[in-house]
């Protein structure tokens, strides 16, 4: 490994870090579904989980610990371009790479050691913090178009928060305070990110490949997805399933309509361009079934399960991932951006990871827990397979012999 090379820009160190996190993360997960709930082996007695739910250390893992390492990856490469400012330096995204690097290490020894959990979380709230700040320092320069940063950087600091209260349960806290942290990591940073991002980026990426490309990109259709995904997580954490229809409908149509507005024939038939359409358009089905699931809650209570959480995690976050991280990857590692053979297989096994998650759901069905191991190892494979193919490009030279 080059170090000179690795620390040289933002997006490598993160990149990597969250591809390392996910391959740890979705392992300790697929181990956990197939000896806690499939029951194909015996666990290991971690200390920690005597403390701390399965459930709710997957749930931090995820939202906290693998989706932003790629976020900040993502935007503090592509924040200073949107905002026309010169790239970042090291001492712009180094420390906050440490603090969160650091961080996750003592998270991942408290399994044996609980004691270690709540530093190591306070260290990873720093490093977010520090991101954050980074942001909200590019957001005041002026640019033509601010609104997208702004909305990430608000986002970044509502997904401080949710860490906080994964802080407090982890010290001591009721319930909760988990519960708390759960809806601000989703519904308050990871959505309005992913919704930003997806907003201003794939109706560009789409124009600059497919000739004629109409570009859409209304910007109150942005706004009310954002506002929406906010009251969804406010009415999750209050406890009122039974309103939260009101909320995902409206968002299920607008979803729909941005689907539609940015659908091409032609940006389908480029492997690049329809990862990113084919992981958008999962936004619109989760809606819905988050609406049924609320409209239902009377009648069948527990319908659905977390199928819709899954879709919209599994189906739309990690999907788009895939494809941003990738375009990323090879734009700024000098290659052409294509999606080569690995990087399609992935997402594909991506796909089949979402979509035996969301059918392990469905009511009284045989056999769920082997679907959900099933889908845990798919997803494991899928991200393992792009690690293969994408990860050297961190610590290698561009191509090109330009910086960065």
């Amino acid at each position: 490994m080059h170090l000179p090379v690795f620390f040289s820009a933002p997006h490598r160190v993160m990149f990597l870090s969250g591809t390392v996190q996910a391959l740890a993360v979705m392992a300790f997960w697929s181990a956990e579904v197939g000896g806690r709930y499939a029951g194909l082996w015996q666990l290991p007695a971690w200390p920690l989980l005597t403390v701390f739910p399965p459930p709710m250390l997957h749930a931090l893992l995820i939202s906290c610990g693998v989706f932003p390492f790629f976020i900040f990856g993502f935007i503090l490469t592509a924040g200073p371009r949107w905002q026309g400012a010169g790239e970042l330096s090291q001492r712009d995204f180094l420390p906050a790479f440490m603090l969160l690097g650091g961080g996750w290490l003592l998270v991942w020894s408290a399994l044996l050691l609980p004691q270690l959990l709540v530093a190591g979380l306070a260290l990873v709230l720093g490093g977010w913090a520090t991101v954050a700040l980074t942001l909200a320092r590019m957001a005041r320069h002026r640019a033509t178009d601010r609104e997208h940063i702004v909305f990430v950087t608000f986002a970044a600091w509502l997904g401080v928060a949710g860490l906080g209260a994964f802080l407090v349960f982890a010290a001591g806290g009721s319930l909760l305070w988990a519960r708390l942290g759960i809806s601000l990591a989703v519904w308050g940073f990871l959505l309005p990110v992913f919704l930003t991002v997806a907003h201003r980026m794939l109706p560009f990426f789409t124009s600059s490949a497919v000739g004629a490309y109409v570009v859409h990109r209304p910007a109150w259709a942005l706004r009310a997805l954002l506002g929406l995904s906010l009251a969804h997580g406010a009415l999750t954490f209050l406890g009122q399933a039974h309103w939260l229809w009101l909320s995902d409908l409206p968002a299920m149509f607008v979803a729909g309509r941005l689907s539609w507005l940015w659908w091409s024939r032609a940006a389908i038939a480029n492997r690049m361009l329809a990862v990113l359409h084919v992981a958008f358009a999962w936004l619109g089905p989760a809606f819905a079934m988050f609406a049924l699931q609320s409209m239902l809650v009377d009648a069948m209570p527990g319908f659905l399960g977390q199928a819709p959480l899954h879709a919209l995690t599994l189906g739309f976050f990690a999907s788009m991932l895939l494809g941003m991280a990738s375009r990323v990857t090879m734009g700024h590692s000098g290659r052409p951006v294509t999606a080569d053979d690995a990087m399609w297989r992935a997402f594909c096994m991506m796909q089949a990871a979402a979509v035996l998650r969301v059918v392990s759901e469905l009511p009284a069905l045989p056999g769920a827990y082997i679907l959900m191991w099933a889908s845990s190892l798919l997803w494991l494979g899928a991200f393992a397979l792009w690690a293969w193919r994408y990860a050297p490009a961190c610590w290698r030279p561009r191509a090109d012999g330009k910086p960065g």
